[in-house]
């Protein structure tokens, strides 16, 4: 049989992936949840950088995070007030967004930013 380069290149993938493997992807699903939502941007703003997706995607979930701390903050600026449960429920709702999106972050069906 003839060897030819084209047919014995190996085949590239279509875009940069962002978990190597498993264990990877585990730990960075896990980096919004250990860190209460402090770094819920983290994953985004590497990928971004790796091009795995759009800047502009990183940019929204940077200014998405300040945002829901400042909403945050806003309504409970005391520590005995009443809106501390929404507060924190706003808290809860940004880490489990952004635990799930780091997890879709190598998926093949989802096609927005990338």
């Amino acid at each position: 049989m003839a060897t030819n380069p084209y047919f014995n290149a190996p085949i590239t993938p279509a875009r940069p992936r962002m978990f190597a493997s498993t264990t990877a992807k585990v730990l960075w699903i896990c980096v919004p949840v250990v860190t209460l939502g402090l770094a819920s941007a983290v994953p985004f703003v590497v990928a971004a950088v790796k091009g795995v997706i759009k800047p502009w995607l990183a940019g929204t979930y940077i200014a998405g995070e300040i945002a829901v701390f400042l909403v945050a903050l806003a309504i409970s600026p005391k520590e005995d007030d009443a809106g501390a449960p929404f507060a924190g429920f706003l808290m809860v709702l940004l880490i489990i967004t952004a635990a799930t999106h780091t997890a879709l972050l190598d998926s093949d069906r989802i096609s927005i930013g990338k």
